[in-house]
């Protein structure tokens, strides 16, 4: 079974992108009780769209987790190659290292275009079987993904901000 990962950026946070704050750490050991929810259904290959944020913390969480139980795959399903282009060095480095740490790397399109992260997202849910999300319940590009993957008969494990 496959589990794919929707969540917001960190603008979308309370904390923003302070990872030092105790909301941030309880949210990341959250993501590692679902992921182990997951794998308890049968989930083995974990979709990430290695974005900022939520995606960030999810595939080190995936990760960590690997760890333990080697039977965990990370798959990195990027929308184009020059996704983390206009990120900070610091952030860069981070999405290098994670990349990196992935069992495999599918990008999805030559070059970036308008649209491209909701297809990434979309060709994430068609895949899955279950779908993890961290969601404050608003609009955006995480409840449309949350909202097709409710339409296509997933199930959800939801984290709510």
């Amino acid at each position: 079974m496959i589990c794919a990962f929707t969540g917001h950026r960190p603008q979308r946070f309370p904390w923003g992108g302070n990872e030092a704050d105790p909301r941030c750490a309880a949210l990341k050991a959250l993501l590692r009780v679902k992921i182990r929810e997951a794998a308890a259904m049968g989930c083995r290959t974990f979709l990430c769209g290695m974005a900022l944020g939520s995606d960030t913390y999810f595939a080190e969480a995936v990760l960590l987790e690997r760890e333990s139980s080697p039977e965990l795959r990370l798959e990195a399903v990027l929308p184009c190659p020059e996704q983390a282009l206009r990120w900070s060095k610091l952030d860069r480095d981070r999405h290098a290292r994670l990349l990196a740490a992935c069992d495999q790397v599918t990008v999805l399109e030559e070059a970036y275009s308008q649209g491209c992260m909701l297809r990434r997202n979309r060709a994430m849910v068609d895949r899955a079987d279950v779908l993890i999300s961290v969601y404050d319940g608003g609009g955006g590009g995480t409840g449309s993904t949350v909202d097709y993957a409710r339409r296509r008969g997933l199930t959800l494990l939801p984290v709510w901000l």
